[in-house]
């Protein structure tokens, strides 16, 4: 006998009534993109290797462990063997799309947003895959747009407190940093570097690693043994020139202004080597130790470390399991369930098939949602499937076809009522508007 085949570990298939709350999650936030001026961009799942190794760094965890990378085999003279990544990430491929489409050139700010699967190999837990979807954007463009100003962090911290809003989640948090630009994140991690010297040999095998290779990572340890020795090293606020610094102070002016709320958490610098001055995360409590729903921050020097124009930007992603576990433990997935079946049409006999399914099909187009039923079914059988999935159920039988009087039983009141079919539409309908 062969083997059963089942998804490979780390990742899952997404089943109905789960997938509502997914749809529910996606559709808010094109919505809310869409108000604040966001267009959707689709790039490739996978991309060159030397896009992650060079825009996320070859000390990250993510390049150095974590991606799916194979070489991909040239089938003619003419072409070139690559190594080619499944995406770990989708800021790099947006920034790579805005050079490779010259959208600088247009002189205007680009807003742009994304839905999509990332693939990391890491170890599969709670609210982790190896495969897994997220949401994000992107605002990024040439400094004569506007694209440095802190106005464009608020803008995009503002938007994302909007969305949390609006899909429901109740008690987040947002932390807020600046890590300085490449001259003050160089100046931090020598004293970074220097502070460790003494302490790293007491730490965990990838801190003692980092200390060396890129001793900012140390301050993303989860280790709790690690904990009170991250608590005494320097903080990088005081290695940031005055022009950061005057930077942080008009993001969070500007958030006071708007009032949305923040806290300043001096730890936060993100896992990702391109990230300068701003840096955030909304957490939540109800997600336990790991209480990231989403991140992101400012990368100005992206662009050109790419091959590409100054330009720029600011960005986040969040993991959609992230926001569907917290709506689940708030109970909202009831509300946020797919709407009900207005009805259920039954009819009663296999020769009124026909005429059942130009009734769905007229219903249908009106807008409401119509589950059809068999005719070989009995009444009873019919009766139990749509008192599972639907609001109402129409029975169709001869009697019904002939006089244009249909027959309708609510079960939320158990009331049978006789409806004429140009009147049914209406009439099914009208628990929605309750």
């Amino acid at each position: 006998m062969s083997q059963t085949l089942k998804a490979v570990r780390g990742t899952r298939d997404l089943l109905p009534p789960e997938t509502a709350l997914w749809n529910r999650i996606e559709s808010t936030a094109r919505s809310v993109f869409a108000r604040y001026n966001f267009g959707e961009i689709r790039t490739p799942v996978f991309e060159d290797t030397a896009l992650f190794a060079r825009s996320v760094g070859e000390e990250t965890d993510i390049v150095s462990k974590e991606m799916y990378t194979w070489e991909d085999r040239a089938r003619a003279q003419s072409e070139k063997t690559q190594t080619l990544t499944l995406r770990p990430e989708n800021t790099a491929g947006v920034v790579r799309a805005y050079i490779e489409h010259k959208l600088g050139e247009t002189g205007q700010l680009q807003k742009l947003y994304y839905i999509g699967p990332q693939f990391r190999r890491e170890r599969p837990q709670k609210g982790r895959y190896r495969q897994f979807s997220q949401i994000g954007a992107e605002v990024i463009g040439p400094p004569s747009a506007g694209s440095e100003s802190p106005l464009r962090d608020a803008e995009v911290l503002e938007m994302l407190a909007t969305l949390l809003d609006e899909l429901g989640i109740k008690g987040w948090t947002l932390e807020l940093n600046s890590v300085g630009s490449a001259a003050d994140r160089e100046r931090y991690n020598q004293t970074l570097r220097e502070a460790l010297i003494p302490l790293a040999p007491k730490m965990c095998v990838d801190c003692r690693r980092r200390a060396v290779t890129n001793p900012l990572r140390v301050l993303d340890c989860k280790v709790p043994e690690d904990q009170p020795i991250i608590e005494t090293l320097p903080r990088i606020y005081d290695s940031l020139d005055e022009a950061s610094k005057a930077h942080f102070a008009a993001v969070t002016a500007t958030l006071d202004a708007a009032g949305v709320p923040y806290t300043r958490n001096h730890r936060l610098v993100r896992g990702l080597d391109y990230y300068t001055r701003t840096t955030f995360e909304f957490t939540h409590g109800g997600l336990g130790a790991q209480n990231a729903l989403l991140g992101g921050g400012r990368y100005d020097g992206l662009s050109e470390a790419i091959g590409g124009p100054r330009a720029p930007g600011i960005g986040f992603a969040m993991g959609e399991d992230r926001l569907v576990l917290t709506l689940l433990a708030q109970e909202l997935n009831q509300k946020s369930a797919p709407p009900q079946v207005d009805a259920y049409i039954a009819p009663l006999g296999e020769s009124l098939n026909s005429a059942a399914l130009a009734l769905a099909r007229e219903l249908r187009h009106t807008g409401l949602y119509i589950e059809l039923g068999e005719g070989s079914f009995r009444l009873k059988k019919s009766f139990e499937a749509a008192d599972k999935t639907a609001r109402s159920i129409v029975i169709l039988g001869e009697d019904e076809l002939q006089s244009g009087i249909l027959t309708v039983k609510t079960f939320a009141t158990g009331v049978q009522t006789k409806v004429p079919r140009a009147e049914l539409a209406a009439f099914l309908a009208e628990p929605l508007k309750g």
